[in-house]
């Protein structure tokens, strides 16, 4: 809550000249003393009727302190939302806290807020509770941002009303009436139900009490006195003297508010059955021995159990009825000191679980405590069912992966029956005033406002005003009535008008300048020496005034030049043509040199006589007419920025040459492309984004270095990355050509290698040859071309073969063509079929293993997406 602080002589004025402290201006100007008075009088009309119907001066000032702190800060306009952290202007339509607080708030902000807060309250009852989703929304209540006090959804304002609620859209242009209100008698209900009514006129905060007469009596009712209504309550600081509870002893403290507590007078006291007497106090009279009561009963056989008591000790219990110990079988008659028997029916007496009875037969003394018949029993979170004895609880170990009301965290609970607690991990995100964090409970929608209160002050350090955090460097520094207390820096520090603290620069020194010249003369204007800096806590916009003094008396300027007779230099500046003038005669010369000034292109020299320049003719009274240097005529000769080889085409030319947009040429790293730039634009990249421009976008086209196939890469500078590496499939085969195999071409390098050979020697037709080592195949194939070159004969046995063959009769050579012909398809039925065969085991074990890893693949991915969520969660919502 806002506050200001008061001393001790404030609280002792008297009523009738009690004024409540006023923030007085920072400087001497008549305005700002005609607000300081509009603010008094503001100020003593709203407590003008409460301050002539109250009696007490010290606690008048106690109880109107707080109420003046919110006038105060209405008045000056450093009230803030606690919600948007802007300042509250006049015109802008607010809404106040009624409970607690009494803080000031933007309509439309609180109006968000309740909304916001109303809503969540509803998902969230909506969610826990058993009742629909409109019941929670009429149900659902909203808290004030600072306080936390509860408002139901009914109260959210919709209307701008005064601080008292009578006026709606109060008026802000009258400047006598406290903004936001309307400046007519507050008459509200005092606290405490006394029946009176507020006498302030229309004001922010709480009500002061009640500053009406009564006769009142105090406490112990003994002393009757004439009170304010709201202070009514007092003690007559005597001894309390009512009648205790004991009926015997009197309180003796003094009078107070509260219940007379027990009577402690000490005493002998016996006990309940007369046998012990002890000193206690009078409020533990009545107490109990340890002595147990021997008193026989009348049945002449028992004796009585019920410890130490008064009066007589009663009938025996066993007398009359009694029954088997399940209740089941009445006896009637029975001596009191015999048991009685059990009736041997089942006891079946309603076990401590509530649903099963006990299955013994009757029995004396309690029932088994634990109830183990088997029942089938569902888990909380329902995804488990078990039979199990009665008296146990099942629960599985599921966690629960639903989010929490925060809708950050998840549940994590073990077998969760879908009722999440609470999230209990801590807010911890910036508010808004960007200096704390949210301490509060892990939470959905946006946190509550920052409850911390800045105290800022003057430049002296001794009014004080209390803003919301975050709102300090937007708030105006208290006007302070005090001195103050910078010290001036001009040489008349000691005869300087004092004023008053302040912010921003001291007022300007209006005594004569009077500083000596180097010369010995006086300067005659107003002060303008040096003024201390400001405090750069707050910066005040300056006034906007007329200059009643000359431009050379600006404070913080040096004097101006001294009229003294110096030597002056001619109208271009050369060296040995300097003439003795008076120091404020602006007059200029001309001498017979060269004038020697740079020309417009900033690169040669004028060769015109000396001569004024343009730049220099305003202030000359002789040469009205300026002559201007010559025109260069020169080509430029500039070197380019970024430097090329192309020359400037322009003529001699003051800054920098125009961009060069000659086209140059530049292949491509791999050479199948040539791009075409801009010369200024290929030489403004830096070596990194050249080589990225002149890649084609393409593959390399290139030859690696160990091998005869092309670098896979995109198009790119330098040698092509890892050559060793090429991931290509080579053939490689045996020296007899009849084993062949695919390698990689890194694999078929690194047995070059081994082998003691340089893959780069070896030509395309040859590289993989050789690799393989022959096996069996490769000789039995051996042995089959040899066998065949042996079986073939000469031409003559071939001839003579094919004579005796065309003696053979044709059903003999048929036949002999149709079994050869048999032998060969029955063959290759044979391979054909171990093929298939072969080709589909191949096929179902490839099926197999996919199936087997991309289920497991499918685990993985599911877990790693899980992590991944799990990640992108903590780092979105950060643990402290």
């Amino acid at each position: 809550m806002l506050s200001i602080l008061h001393t001790d002589s404030g609280r002792k004025m008297a009523s009738a000249n009690y004024q409540p402290p006023l923030i007085l201006s920072d400087s001497d100007t008549d305005s700002d003393c005609d607000h300081s008075n509009a603010g008094s009088e503001l100020s003593n009309s709203i407590f003008k009727s409460y301050l002539e119907s109250s009696s007490s001066s010290s606690l008048t000032a106690v109880d109107l302190s707080k109420i003046q702190s919110f006038v105060t800060t209405s008045s000056s306009g450093a009230l803030s939302c606690l919600i948007c952290l802007e300042r509250i202007r006049l015109s802008d339509p607010t809404w106040s806290c009624s409970s607690l607080c009494f803080s000031i708030f933007h309509l439309l902000c609180i109006q968000s807020w309740a909304r916001q807060s109303s809503d969540l309250s509803a998902a969230r009852a909506a969610t826990r509770l058993p009742i629909s989703a409109e019941t929670a929304s009429d149900q659902a209540t909203w808290h004030c941002p600072k306080c936390r006090s509860p408002y139901s959804k009914s109260e959210i304002p919709r209307k701008y009303l005064c601080f008292c609620g009578k006026l709606e859209d109060p008026p802000c242009d009258n400047p006598w009436i406290l903004p936001h209100s309307c400046g007519e008698v507050c008459n509200r209900p005092l606290k405490h139900n006394c029946g009176h009514f507020c006498l302030l006129l229309c004001h922010p905060g709480l009500c002061p009490s009640c500053p009406k007469l009564i006769r009142t009596r105090c406490f112990c009712g003994s002393v009757e006195d004439v009170r304010r209504c709201g202070f009514k309550n007092f003690s007559c600081n005597k001894s309390c003297s009512k009648l205790l509870d004991c009926k015997k002893h009197r309180c003796s403290q003094i009078c107070h508010e509260e219940t007379c507590p027990p009577c402690r007078a000490r005493g002998t006291y016996r006990c309940r059955c007369g046998k012990k007497e002890e000193e206690r106090d009078c409020c533990d009279r009545d107490f109990q021995c340890e002595n147990p009561c021997t008193n026989v009963l009348g049945c002449g056989k028992h004796v009585c159990q019920r410890g130490c008591h008064s009066g007589d000790c009663g009938q025996c219990p066993l007398q009359g009825k009694r029954t088997c110990p399940c209740g089941k079988r009445v006896y009637e008659g029975m001596s009191c000191d015999v048991a009685a028997p059990v009736c041997g029916a089942t006891c079946n007496k309603l076990l401590d679980c509530g649903f099963h009875r006990c299955p013994e037969r009757c029995h004396r003394g309690p029932c088994v405590e634990t109830c183990r018949i088997m029942v089938t029993k569902s888990c909380r979170c329902g995804g488990l069912k078990k039979e199990v004895p009665c008296y146990q609880d099942l629960s599985c170990e599921r966690k629960c992966q639903r989010m929490r009301d925060c809708g950050r965290h998840a549940c994590k609970r073990r077998c969760c029956d879908g009722d999440c607690p609470p999230c209990s991990e801590v807010c911890d995100r910036r508010l808004r005033c960007k200096n704390h964090k949210c301490p509060a409970p892990c939470h959905r929608g946006t946190c509550a406002p920052c409850p911390v209160m800045v105290t800022i002050s003057c430049a002296c350090g001794e009014t004080h005003l209390e803003v919301p955090c975050g709102t300090e460097m937007d708030q105006k520094p208290p006007r302070c009535p005090k001195p103050c207390k910078i010290a001036p820096m001009c040489r008349h520090s000691s005869n300087c008008k004092p004023h008053r603290c302040h912010y921003g620069a001291c007022p300007v020194c209006r005594l004569p300048c009077d500083e000596e010249y180097q010369c010995g003369h006086l300067c005659k204007l107003r002060c303008h020496g040096p003024r201390p800096p400001p405090n750069p806590e707050f910066t005040l916009k300056p006034k906007k005034k007329k200059l009643n003094h000359q431009r050379e008396s600006t404070p913080g300027t040096p004097c101006p030049p001294c009229p003294e007779l110096v030597w002056r230099s001619c109208v271009g500046q050369h060296f040995g043509a300097e003439r003795m003038m008076v120091c404020s005669d602006r007059t200029q010369f001309s001498c017979d040199n060269l004038c020697g000034n740079p020309l417009p292109c900033g690169n040669h020299y004028c060769t015109k006589t000396c001569h004024p320049l343009k730049s220099q003719s305003s202030t000359s009274e002789k040469h009205k007419s300026s002559e201007s240097c010559e025109e260069c005529d020169l080509r430029c000769q500039k070197e380019r920025l970024p430097s090329c080889q192309h020359p400037c085409p322009l003529q001699c030319h003051p800054g920098e040459c125009p961009s060069c947009k000659v086209l140059v040429k530049r292949s491509c790293h791999c050479g199948s492309m040539v791009h075409v730039f801009e010369c200024i634009y290929f030489n403004s990249l830096s070596e990194t984004e050249k080589a990225t421009v002149r890649s084609c976008g393409g593959l390399c086209h290139r030859k690696l270095t160990n091998c005869t196939h092309l670098c896979p890469e995109t198009c790119h500078a330098g040698e092509c990355p890892s050559p060793e590496k090429c991931s290509k499939k080579v053939t490689v085969r045996c020296k007899c050509l009849t084993l062949k195999k695919e390698w990689l071409c890194h694999d078929v390098q690194a047995t070059y290698l081994n082998s003691g050979c340089d893959p780069k020697d070896i030509s395309k037709n040859q590289f993989g040859l050789g690799l393989l080592p022959c096996n069996s195949e490769c000789k039995t194939k051996e042995q089959a071309v040899d066998s065949g070159l042996q079986l073939r004969k000469p031409k003559v046995l071939e001839e003579k073969e094919s004579e005796n063959e065309k003696h053979l009769p044709k059903r003999r050579k048929r036949k002999d063509r149709v079994q050869e012909a048999k032998q060969i398809s029955k063959l290759q039925q044979t391979l054909a079929t171990m093929k298939r065969l072969f080709l589909f085991v191949i096929i179902i074990i490839t099926l197999l293993a996919a199936v087997c890893f991309g289920y497991k693949g499918l685990l993985r991915l599911s877990d790693w997406m899980n992590e991944v969520e799990v990640q992108r969660a903590r780092r979105r919502y950060p643990r402290a």
